[in-house]
C-alpha cells in the first residue's frame, strides 16, 4: 500500500521490527530480540507492519489479540527519528486500525509511558482515552493505559 512521499506501508517480519527498534532512542534501555517477539505472537492473531522510505524499512508496528474482551494489544512500534516528519506513525496507526476492524475487534489498547509525551499527544489526538495508570518507582515510568472504541466510521480516511 502506497502512502505517498515514498512510504509504503507493508506486511513486516519480525526481523524488520527488530533491525528498526534498534535504531529508536526511546527503545534504548529495552530491547527486545526476536524470540521475545515470537513469544509474544505465538498461537494468537496478530499483525506487523513495516513502514518503508524509499524501500529502506525506517518504522513498524506490531500488535496481536492479547484478551478475549474484543480489542487488539498495539504493543510495539515506532519511527527512526529522522524520518519522524514523514508522518509515518500516523499511517501505520490508520493502516493497523483499518485491518482491526476489518478483523471484527471492537477496540485498540495499548501502553505507554509519562515519560513519552510525543506518543501520549499522538494518542489523545487519535481518539484514544486513559483507561488506567499503572505506578512505578519513578513517576516518569508511570504506565498510561490507553483505549480506543472502534466503529466502522472511526477511521476517517
Amino acid at each position: 500500500m502506497n502512502t505517498g512521499a515514498n512510504v509504503i506501508i507493508r506486511v513486516g517480519t519480525i526481523a524488520e521490527c527488530v533491525a528498526v527498534s534498534r535504531q529508536i532512542p526511546e527503545f534504548s534501555s529495552n530491547q527486545y530480540d526476536e524470540n521475545i517477539y515470537q513469544n509474544r505472537l505465538l498461537n494468537t492473531k496478530f499483525l506487523i507492519l513495516v513502514a518503508l522510505h524509499n524501500e529502506t524499512p525506517v518504522g513498524f508496528k506490531v500488535g496481536y489479540q492479547r484478551n478475549a474482551d474484543g480489542s487488539f494489544y498495539s504493543w510495539m512500534g515506532g519511527v527512526i527519528p529522522a524520518y519522524r516528519e514523514l508522518k509515518i506513525a500516523q499511517k501505520l496507526a490508520d493502516v493497523q486500525e483499518k485491518w482491526v476492524l476489518q478483523q471484527g475487534f471492537h477496540a485498540i489498547t495499548l501502553k505507554t509511558r509519562n515519560r513519552f509525551k510525543a506518543m501520549l499527544v499522538f494518542c489523545l489526538k487519535n481518539g484514544f482515552l486513559i483507561e488506567n495508570i499503572e505506578p512505578k518507582e519513578q513517576i516518569e515510568d508511570y504506565r498510561i493505559i490507553l483505549r480506543k472504541k472502534l466503529t466502522n466510521h472511526s477511521f476517517t480516511n
